[in-house]
């Protein structure tokens, strides 16, 4: 044999094959030809020769051969540790694959609006988070409309909203989940909290406002709302689309904000914030799941997916058995368009 150096592709030079690795383990655990040969279905011949042809091609002998048996010397060591290691790897790639088929694990990243990230993605994520800790997932929250350009640009595997109307509907795979039911927000101790009575739209004309711009959808149905009982509406506006900006202006001041209920009923027992009694219940039109019709969604997203979808038909159950208000229709009856949805 004529020794050589090794370049960095010499395992395809010597066509070094997985066969290999499996006889270097093998012959580690039994130190004997016939006894390794035999436990990977070989002939011992066969395996002899691919020890032999091996050791030709290197030009250096890697098992010391006597009457008991093979002995690995330094070189036979060295191939015998990285054959286990490559092994270990590859039947770990083997389980990661299995994990990745059955939904188990990779990356996941969806959006959603602010309504359903309360009331849908955190128990979803916790039941996830601890049923398949390999199971990464990101969150977003954010508009419709950004929501939708994400999905639609691959960014995003599935989004929680509502479509926009500029984009195609046939482009995407939708399913409605549920209503979205407001409410105003404003601090603990703000003034009209003493007329000890539900408050009007009346009584909240001369209030200073935080709204999202003109043309959201929150904006659009507070309007609607105050044209709907015959008072124009707010005058005196601060435009923020950051829900935090709107809750440290509501903390801090005796203006007034709209949430989704859900989201206040999380942050009303902070302290800083109540939800202000109204004397009638309104909502936006319903939000939905939605993802690109054309790409096909990972394991991990489908299972994403089927939890959220579970976790959205459960709600519906409870707040139906319960006569909750959120799932009762709501008494004001003006509509707002799909064309400048944006929370």
């Amino acid at each position: 044999m004529t020794p050589q150096r090794f370049s960095a592709n010499w395992f395809q030079r010597v066509r070094l094959k997985l066969r290999h690795l499996q006889l270097f383990a093998a012959l580690d655990e039994h130190r004997n030809l016939h006894r390794a040969a035999a436990s990977l279905n070989m002939s011992q011949p066969a395996a002899s020769k691919l020890l032999g042809d091996l050791e030709e091609t290197l030009g250096i002998a890697l098992f010391d051969r006597h009457g008991r048996g093979v002995e690995p010397n330094w070189y036979g060591s060295l191939m015998i540790r990285h054959a286990r290691m490559i092994l270990s790897e590859l039947q770990e790639t083997g389980e990661e694959l299995n994990a990745l088929l059955a939904g188990h694990s990779g990356r996941v990243s969806i959006g959603t609006v602010m309504a359903p990230a309360v009331e849908l993605v955190v128990p979803v994520i916790s039941a996830l988070t601890r049923d398949h800790p390999g199971l990464k997932i990101a969150v977003a929250v954010e508009t419709s409309d950004v929501l939708a350009e994400r999905v639609h640009q691959g960014v995003m595997d599935f989004a929680i909203g509502r479509l926009p109307g500029r984009f195609d509907p046939s482009a995407f795979d939708y399913q409605e989940i549920n209503s979205e039911e407001l409410c105003f927000v404003g601090r603990d101790t703000h003034p009209l909290l003493r007329l000890n009575r539900p408050l009007t739209t009346a009584d909240l004309a001369d209030t200073t406002w935080i709204l999202q711009p003109v043309g959201s959808l929150l904006r659009d149905r507070v309007e609607a709302l105050f044209r709907a009982e015959g008072v124009p509406p707010p005058q005196r506006v601060i435009e923020s689309a950051s829900p935090v900006i709107s809750m440290a202006m509501v903390a801090k001041t005796d203006s007034v904000t709209v949430f989704a209920r859900a989201l206040a009923q999380v942050l009303s027992p902070s302290g800083s914030c109540t939800i202000l009694p109204f004397h009638r219940r309104f909502s936006v039109e319903p939000y939905g799941i939605f993802w690109l019709r054309e790409r096909p969604l990972s394991p991990g997203a489908r299972t994403v997916l089927a939890a959220v979808r579970e976790t959205a038909s459960a709600l519906r159950r409870a707040a139906s058995s319960a006569g909750s208000p959120a799932s009762a229709p709501t008494d004001i009856e003006t509509h707002i368009g799909t064309s400048n949805n944006r929370i």
